[in-house]
Parts: structure tokens; C-alpha cells; sequence
């Protein structure tokens, strides 16, 4: 644990350093919310255009992020992750004209430990 969910936007798609990005999160998960690097999974998922935002369908481009972690963390700590996940993001970020509005967002979810269940399968 955690799950990690990035989905962005379609136009992104040459741009974006997903597996920088996916390493950045699971390092600051493991600084930020004490996981273990091997419990750290991150999915990316391509967002078909439009995104639309607002009343727009052609300015913008999108990325959220989504962490599910076992309960426990403080709220100061969770805010201090999403932080985080915000300030690296334009690191791994490049448009070809430079001016692509991203609109970036980070959600912290935390799951039922009761029903969650994870295994690593030899296949």
C-alpha cells in the first residue's frame, strides 16, 4: 500500500515522464506517509480528449492524482503529501509551446483494511 492513480490528459501523452513521476511518488510516499518502497504501486491512465474545464474543451490539460492508503496518517501529513505530489508535477511536464494550462489535483483516500487484500502471484 499505497494504490497510486494518475490519470492525464490524452494530449500529454508525449510530454509527460510518467515513470519519473511514478518513482517521485512512490519516494515521497515512503518519506511523507512512512509506506515501504515495494508497497508502492503506481497505474497511469490516458484520459480520451476533451477534457473539458469549465466552459472550455481546448485550453486545458489534466492530471489527478489519486493515493488509497491504510488509515492512520494524520491530516497534516496527508495535506503535506498532496503538497508534495503538486510541486514535483511540472517537473515531469513538458509542452512544446510551453503554454499548456495543466489543471493538477491530488485526492488522499483511505480504505477499509478489513476488506483490502493484496498477494504477489507467480505466473
Amino acid at each position: 500500500m499505497p494504490q497510486i492513480s494518475v490519470d492525464y490528459s490524452e494530449r500529454l501523452a508525449d510530454s509527460f515522464d510518467r515513470r519519473g513521476f511514478g518513482l517521485a511518488l512512490n519516494r515521497l510516499a515512503v518519506k511523507l506517509i512512512d509506506a515501504t518502497p515495494e508497497a508502492c504501486k503506481v497505474r497511469f491512465r490516458r484520459v480520451e480528449e476533451p477534457v473539458v474545464v469549465g466552459a472550455d474543451s481546448d485550453t486545458y490539460a489534466l492530471v489527478f492524482v489519486e493515493f488509497q492508503i491504510f488509515p492512520g496518517r494524520t491530516p497534516a501529513a496527508k495535506a503535506a503529501l498532496s503538497d508534495a505530489v503538486l510541486a514535483a508535477l511540472p517537473e515531469y511536464l513538458a509542452s512544446e509551446d510551453g503554454h499548456l494550462p495543466v489543471q493538477a489535483a491530488v485526492n488522499i483516500v483511505d480504505i477499509d483494511r478489513d476488506c483490502y487484500r493484496g498477494a504477489t502471484l507467480a505466473v
